[in-house]
């Protein structure tokens, strides 16, 4: 008898059934046919790696207009040295 693979996407499925409580491991286990004991690893494995489904911190408002905000004064500062240095050139 050789191995199951299972997608992440089944994983999580099973894994979200097993985690909302309203059932034990073993309803999941018999409805899908997976040992309990796959199941709660899947469990332990999803709750410990969690974070990386946030990898980042959300940006505020305040963030993202500074960035805008610096970026626009860089280009105008570049802007302003090509058109200083043209003016010279042209004289």
């Amino acid at each position: 008898m050789s191995r199951r693979k299972h997608t992440s996407k089944f994983k999580t499925k099973v894994v979200l059934e097993a985690l909302s409580e309203r059932s034990t491991i073993q309803e999941p286990g018999r409805k899908y046919d997976i040992h309990p004991a796959q199941i709660t690893n899947w469990k332990s494995q999803f709750l410990k790696n969690g974070e990386e489904v946030f990898p980042k911190k959300a940006k505020d408002a305040k963030t993202e207009a500074g960035e805008k905000e610096e970026r626009l004064l860089k280009t105008i500062g570049q802007l302003k040295v090509e058109n200083d240095f043209l003016k010279k050139a042209s004289s």
